[in-house]
């Protein structure tokens, strides 16, 4: 994957695009809502910790170790939050989707199933993976449901896994999407999308 490139990726609901460090003002309105980042690693919901975040996923960018992207709702041509490709093993056809959230008002809208859409396309098309990670908290139920009927498959729990807010160590669970489950869930999961291009 060549992380300079300016990648963006459109369907009938979505657009994704770079995450710029001149996003801020667009995403405060949305980000600073505590609940949004109840379970991630970090938070980003005052002005000092989103300039944090934003700066450190373009420098994470510049070292080709995530790429992250704006979501951009198509319907109100608004930005709604963010998402990254991120543990890119090209040797190994694989790489992660997560650091996504997105806008209390946009959730439950189809936006990030949508995202979802273009960023499996993407990695299965172009970027010829075989294997598609997603975890989460295992304290996260919705996302894990969500996870579920977007038909990833549940995997396992990594106990103790990662520090997270306030110092504590989460378990995490991980999903995954492989290739020849794609061509299924592309006429069941995604059918509005890959008809609507």
């Amino acid at each position: 994957m060549d992380f300079s490139a300016p990648v963006v990726l459109e369907n009938s609901r979505a657009r994704l695009r770079p995450l710029e460090l001149t996003d801020f003002e667009a995403l405060k309105a949305l980000a600073f809502d505590a609940e949004l980042w109840r379970y991630t690693l970090t938070r980003a919901d005052d002005a000092v910790s989103l300039a944090a975040y934003l700066r450190q996923a373009v420098e994470a960018r510049a070292q080709d170790q995530r790429y992250p992207f704006a979501i951009i709702d198509r319907a109100t041509g608004e930005l709604a939050g963010s998402t990254s490709y991120y543990n890119v093993h090209e040797a190994e056809q694989r790489l992660s989707i997560g650091y996504t959230w997105v806008g209390s008002k946009f959730q439950r809208s189809g936006l990030n199933r949508a995202c979802k859409h273009l960023l499996l396309s993407h990695a299965f098309g172009a970027l010829n993976c075989e294997r598609v990670e997603l975890e989460t908290d295992s304290r996260n139920h919705k996302l894990r449901t969500a996870m579920a009927r977007m038909g990833a498959t549940e995997e396992g729990t990594l106990r103790h896994h990662r520090l997270t807010q306030g110092g504590l160590r989460r378990d995490t669970v991980i999903f995954s999407i492989i290739r020849p489950e794609w061509s299924g869930l592309r006429q069941t999961v995604f059918q509005e999308f890959e008809a609507r291009g």
